[in-house]
C-alpha cells in the first residue's frame, strides 16, 4: 500500500471515531440485540485456516478504533455470537463496521424526527459498511476471509445520501473507493457542526420550501 493510501485510511478511521464521539454516542438509545448473528470463520466447523493474530493485528493498527467504537454499542455489535479475541481480524472489522452503520442510521433518524428506518434499509447499510471497510482492510493487511466476502446484496438504492442522513451517508460514500484519490476526502460542512441539532438545522434550511 502506498504511503498516501495509508494516510487516507487513518484519516477516515479517525473520522469515524471523531464523529461517533461527537455526534452519535451522546444520543445513543439503549442497545438492541443483533438480529443477524452469524459465526465468523474461527467459530465454524470444520475449522478454516484463518489468521490467528486478530487481537495483535487490530491492537497495533489504526483499525483498533473500530473495536473501540463498536464496544460503545453494546448488543448492537457483533454478527458473531462468539465475538471476541478468537474471531479473525477481518470478521471483527466487518462486524464492527456493520454495527457502526446500523447505530448511526437509527440515531440520525431519531435526531431528525424521521420514522424508524425499515429493515431493508438497515440491512443495506450494514452490508455496505461491512463490505466497503473490509475491502480496504483486506487490501491493507492482506487478510482475506471467506466469511467476510459476502459483498453488498441488499441494493444500493436503499442507501441514504449525504443530503438525507449526512453522517451515515458520508460514512458510506467515503468508504466506497477511498484509495482512488481525490484530494481532501473529509472536508465537508459537517466539520462546522458540534452536535446533531446543528446538523438538523442545516438540513432544515436546505429543504425546499412548500
Amino acid at each position: 500500500m502506498r504511503p498516501g493510501d495509508e494516510a487516507t485510511v487513518h484519516q477516515l478511521l479517525g473520522r469515524i471515531s471523531y464523529f461517533h464521539a461527537l455526534f452519535i454516542e451522546p444520543a445513543l438509545a439503549p442497545a438492541t440485540a443483533a438480529t443477524d448473528s452469524e459465526p465468523c470463520c474461527n467459530h465454524r466447523t470444520p475449522a478454516r485456516a484463518v489468521r490467528p493474530d486478530a487481537g495483535a493485528l487490530l491492537a497495533h493498527s489504526a483499525w483498533a478504533v473500530l473495536d473501540e467504537v463498536a464496544a460503545t454499542l453494546g448488543a448492537r455489535a457483533g454478527r458473531c455470537p462468539s465475538h471476541g479475541t478468537a474471531c479473525c481480524a477481518t470478521c471483527r472489522v466487518a462486524s464492527a463496521a456493520a454495527a457502526v452503520a446500523d447505530a448511526w442510521l437509527a440515531t440520525e433518524h431519531r435526531a431528525y424526527q424521521r420514522p424508524e428506518p425499515h429493515g431493508p434499509m438497515r440491512q443495506a447499510c450494514r452490508e455496505a459498511a461491512a463490505a466497503r471497510l473490509t475491502r480496504v482492510f483486506v487490501h491493507q493487511h492482506h487478510a482475506p476471509c471467506p466469511a467476510a466476502q459476502a459483498g453488498e446484496t441488499a441494493g444500493a438504492w436503499l442507501l441514504p445520501g449525504t443530503g438525507e442522513l449526512p453522517l451515515t451517508g458520508e460514512l458510506l460514500a467515503l468508504w466506497r473507493d477511498p484509495l482512488a484519490g481525490g484530494g481532501s476526502p473529509v472536508v465537508s460542512w459537517l466539520n462546522h457542526c458540534t452536535d446533531l441539532d446543528d446538523i438538523r438545522r442545516v438540513l432544515d434550511t436546505r429543504r425546499p420550501t412548500p
